[in-house]
């Protein structure tokens, strides 16, 4: 195989972990004997994850193979982006299409979805649980009924505790950053400085002791325009940067991030492409930028371990004595109840007991279980 520079990083990398393993992996009987490097670390991996006998690992060999598992990810990863550098529109879509079970790639346009809706709002105007799906912090206020979708998909910033603090307390000023960058067409390095700027005088006003980090500034702009920006946090950002072919960039490189990260995404054949006019192909370019993420490595865990799925199939635990409840304001609960009443199945007298139902959801029932009571009671 004739490997870049970086993916011979990766190999040798990969190799140093091989050689605690060799005789288990020895033990593997290989039919397939990949031609490329992307293979080769997909085939690899799955050899790793499946095929080698874990009741003959010894406990010092647990570590080797987890750090050879990782290193064959990052192998998929600088493999998948090297390709997303080059490739045109039309193969761009076979491949995220290909990979949406993988990368749970509907759950992902829900929530994109449900952003585009409220997008045009002002954050300090949002109650508390769109504020965080917008700011990518999920949390158990977030109905499931409601909020079909992990909040945290392509960048959680649930460890920025400065940031939502700020964010809780200052609103208006995020908005006021926000407003730098325009909802439609193009955005320009003046946009995007200006941004930079606001944000960055926020944590200069208000927690001077801590400087303003990129990871939770890359997820407000993702959000506001998820067609121009690419959403960052501390797991991805050093694989993006070595698949994308750009320099390193680090919690700090609010100029590197779009002098090289979007700047390059630009650059791509995908991304310069014309407005499509099938439906699906257009929600795809709608996002194009922030979708980057799907040519990051994924394995059938990650869209068992979204933040929604674990809620929704959370076993029902029965408890003796008071269960405690999510509280949420009044504001929340009639936002989430409205949502609910706005699905065509919802009978009228169903929405004339709206009152009812609102007390129900602010004192810690979901929707669904607040509308099911009333359904059983009167229907």
């Amino acid at each position: 195989m004739s490997l870049s520079a970086t993916e011979q990083t990766i190999y040798q990398n990969a190799l140093s972990f091989v050689a605690d393993l060799s005789l288990n992996l020895m033990a593997v009987k290989v039919e397939n004997h990949p031609d490329n490097f992307l293979n080769w670390c997909r085939e690899l991996y799955r050899i790793c994850l499946h095929e080698v006998n874990r009741d003959l690992l010894e406990t010092s060999q647990e570590k080797p193979l987890k750090k050879l598992q990782e290193a064959l990810s990052c192998g998929v990863s600088a493999c998948q982006l090297k390709m997303a550098r080059v490739i045109p529109w039309p193969v761009f879509v076979g491949f995220v299409e290909e990979s949406a079970t993988l990368q749970a790639l509907p759950e992902r346009l829900k929530l994109l979805d449900y952003i585009a809706n409220i997008r045009g709002d002002k954050l300090a105007d949002m109650i508390d649980e769109d504020r965080l799906a917008f700011a990518g912090k999920h949390g158990a206020q977030h109905d499931i009924s409601v909020y079909e979708f992990d909040v945290e998909w392509f960048a959680g910033t649930r460890g920025a505790k400065t940031f939502h603090q700020l964010l809780n307390s200052h609103p208006q000023a995020f908005d006021l950053a926000l407003d730098n960058i325009p909802l439609e067409g193009d955005v320009t390095l003046v946009h995007y400085q200006n941004f930079i700027d606001a944000y960055k005088a926020i944590f200069a006003a208000h927690a001077s002791e801590e400087k303003a980090p990129l990871s939770p500034a890359t997820r407000l702009l993702a959000m506001r325009r998820p067609d121009q920006f690419v959403a960052l946090n501390s797991s991805k950002i050093d694989m993006l940067s070595q698949g994308l072919g750009l320099i390193k960039l680090n919690n700090q490189s609010f100029d590197d991030y779009w002098h090289e990260m979007i700047t390059s995404i630009r650059s791509t054949q995908w991304w310069r492409s014309e407005m499509p006019n099938d439906e699906a192909e257009l929600k795809l370019w709608q996002n194009r930028a922030i979708l980057i993420d799907l040519f990051l490595f994924a394995d059938n865990s990650l869209a068992e371990n979204s933040n929604y799925v674990r809620m929704r199939d959370k076993p029902k635990k029965v408890k003796i004595g008071v269960a405690k409840a999510v509280k949420r304001s009044k504001a929340s609960a009639e936002a989430i109840v409205d949502k609910a009443f706005a699905s065509d199945d919802i009978p009228e007298y169903i929405i004339n007991m709206r009152s009812t139902i609102v007390n129900s959801v602010k004192d810690g029932k979901t929707v669904d279980q607040a509308i099911t009571l009333m359904r059983n009671i009167f229907g």
